[in-house]
């Protein structure tokens, strides 16, 4: 059931080379409806001001794509990327590893993270004997990472290969360390910088973002 490296197997790469990004052969409505859903969260929190909310999911899912980017690039340059998800587990596949569904969860994921914090943010933990202690922040980082590194190992071993791991040295300890962690890293220390970091730091982040996409598109590199 649960997959926790990849395999190198003939069986994987040969899913990987099927993969056709952005073809709308499996498209269905369903794309749809977890866009509305999508948008009433965000509008939501807009209505009700919560906009730590909102930078939260923001933060979280622009390093999501600079993420899916560079896998994309990876892909191109070797052959295979570090993650994929495959024809049959999706409506539409947006580029190599990411599909419509998993993109809009982590849309989410942000928002999710950072309300799953305590209400009093500067809250650390092991601060016994005078010592500092670990920042609550820090703690929800990689406790949402884990979770989420032990889900994707999961939908690695499923039947249809919703996720492919070619290589044998990529799995769960990569994923957790090197994707995950910084994921909610992002969504719970960038709503508490001072209005003008933040605002740049997502102004920053998303203008990358869609220069990397507006020139690799067309090159056909991702």
């Amino acid at each position: 059931m649960f997959q926790f490296w990849g395999d190198g197997s003939e069986l994987s790469k040969s899913l990987v080379e099927s993969i056709k990004v952005r073809s709308t052969e499996n498209f269905n409505w369903t794309f749809i409806f977890i866009l509305a859903v999508v948008f009433y969260v965000y509008w939501s929190e807009a209505h009700k001001k919560n906009y730590d909310v909102i930078v939260a999911g923001f933060a979280l899912y622009g390093v999501h794509w600079l993420y899916e980017i560079a896998n994309a690039i990876i892909g191109h340059v070797t052959g295979y990327p570090l993650w994929s998800v495959s024809n049959e587990s999706t409506t539409f596949i947006l580029l190599i590893g990411v599909c419509w569904e998993l993109s809009m969860m982590f849309s989410l994921a942000g928002i999710i993270s950072f309300k799953m914090l305590p209400e009093d943010r500067n809250k650390r933990y092991f601060t016994k004997g005078g010592k500092k202690g670990i920042s609550c922040k820090l703690v929800g980082a990689i406790e949402m990472a884990l979770l989420f590194a032990l889900f994707e190992s999961f939908l690695a071993g499923t039947s249809n290969h919703s996720f492919i791991w070619v290589y044998k040295w990529w799995g769960v300890i990569p994923v957790f360390i090197t994707t995950y962690v910084p994921f909610f890293l992002a969504s719970n220390y960038v709503p508490d910088l001072p209005a003008p970091k933040r605002m740049r730091f997502l102004i920053c982040e998303w203008s990358l973002v869609a220069l990397l996409l507006i020139v690799l598109i067309p090159l056909g590199i991702i």
